[in-house]
């Protein structure tokens, strides 16, 4: 069963006056409009009014169907093709019907069963998560997955160090919103275990309650004015435990996957080159921060269209991002899609969402 949309969207690209305009639209204005975006949605071509005429089941003469495509398009909502006598939307035709003619489908039980068992929410890496979360929505939505993951900037509950080989340590870190991060770090061969059980109980007397930044400047502190009763090995080790997070407490890492199918909506040479700019601008990823960064800021979900996104807007391509949140019910992340602007709007919203609820509430735990 369908539902009518009562997710918050933004980035409206409509003004009071155009928006007046819409909803002075009448009954038949608003079924030719949706059966051209739904005949767009499905193949991406323009539709001609003989064509509608027949789809409309009225007695309505494609003259009659002419004219009101052509009051849609002087209302901004359609326009022509170069090629073609028939009409598809614009990006605020796509605008007004996303926000205000879309009927959301409720997620099926088979989609909520494949990403719960796909998506390892008890991983001990979150970059794993992370990645296995923005594959998945990337093969079943067939869009290209974007995921913002979190960054070590909150209070910190615990560090241990645990033995890998004779020359490699695994540096587990856990945060108090639940974060659980891990590292490989090289140590010296023949390393005692007794040593790597005194810089763990250090690092937690140490880091507990505080951020990684608070942490590292007490304990350069503590070695600049010679206050650590441990041997150089283990200050080493202390050092090595603490900078090997440091990328990680300054910023989001962003995880871009499946940008191959981007190319699977490519019908001409045209589109051929758009594409391969997109996918150049989402592999040099500093490009996609500022978008996510906006996502962190809103309140909900999220969907640009168009050139409502200025980095892909030359592209008519659509995004689709959802944050998710810690246990204080701060937004810590987001993860979503990027695909053509005639994506299954109405199947990849509740997906979204509902995946983001999934990853945020491995951070609503409290420990």
């Amino acid at each position: 069963m369908e539902q009518k949309n009562n997710l918050k969207f933004t980035n409206s690209l409509l003004s009071k006056r155009e928006s007046y305009k819409i909803l002075d639209m009448d009954e038949r204005s608003r079924k030719i409009f949706k059966l051209i975006v739904d005949d767009f949605l499905k193949d991406g071509k323009p539709i001609g009014s003989r064509k509608l005429s027949i789809k409309m089941g009225e007695k309505l003469s494609p003259a009659s169907v002419r004219n009101v495509m052509y009051d849609l398009q002087e209302a901004g909502l359609l326009k022509s093709n170069h090629t073609s006598s028939g009409r598809v939307p614009t990006d605020l035709g796509m605008r007004f019907f996303v926000d205000g003619l879309l009927q959301v489908k409720k997620i099926s039980s088979s989609e909520s069963n494949e990403i719960k068992n796909n998506i390892n929410t008890n991983s001990v890496n979150l970059d794993q998560m992370c990645s296995e979360a923005g594959s998945l929505l990337s093969g079943l939505l067939d869009c290209a997955g974007i995921v913002l993951a979190p960054k070590l900037d909150g209070f910190l509950k615990h560090i241990e160090f645990v033995p890998m080989s004779k020359d490699r340590a695994l540096v587990i870190l856990i945060t108090e919103d639940g974060i659980i991060e891990n590292r490989i770090i090289k140590i010296p061969k023949g390393l005692p275990s007794s040593l790597l059980i005194e810089t763990t109980n250090y690092l937690n007397s140490i880091i507990k309650g505080r951020t990684l930044i608070e942490s590292k400047k007490i304990i350069n502190e503590e070695i600049q004015n010679d206050k650590l009763s441990i041997d150089k090995v283990a200050e080493k080790l202390i050092n090595e435990g603490i900078a090997c997070w440091d990328d990680a407490s300054k910023k989001n890492k962003l995880i871009v996957t499946g940008t191959s199918k981007l190319l699977d909506d490519v019908s001409a040479i045209e589109q051929l080159e758009d594409a391969r700019v997109l996918i150049e601008k989402l592999e040099n990823k500093r490009n996609l921060i500022g978008i996510l960064d906006e996502t962190q800021q809103a309140e909900g979900l999220q969907i640009y269209i168009g050139s409502e996104n200025n980095l892909f807007g030359f592209t008519g391509c659509s995004t689709i991002i959802s944050p998710f949140r810690n246990k204080d019910k701060e937004i810590i992340g987001a993860i979503g899609v990027i695909g053509p602007m005639r994506i299954n709007y109405a199947k990849i919203i509740p997906v979204v969402d509902y995946t983001a609820k999934l990853i945020g509430k491995k951070f609503q735990i409290t420990n």
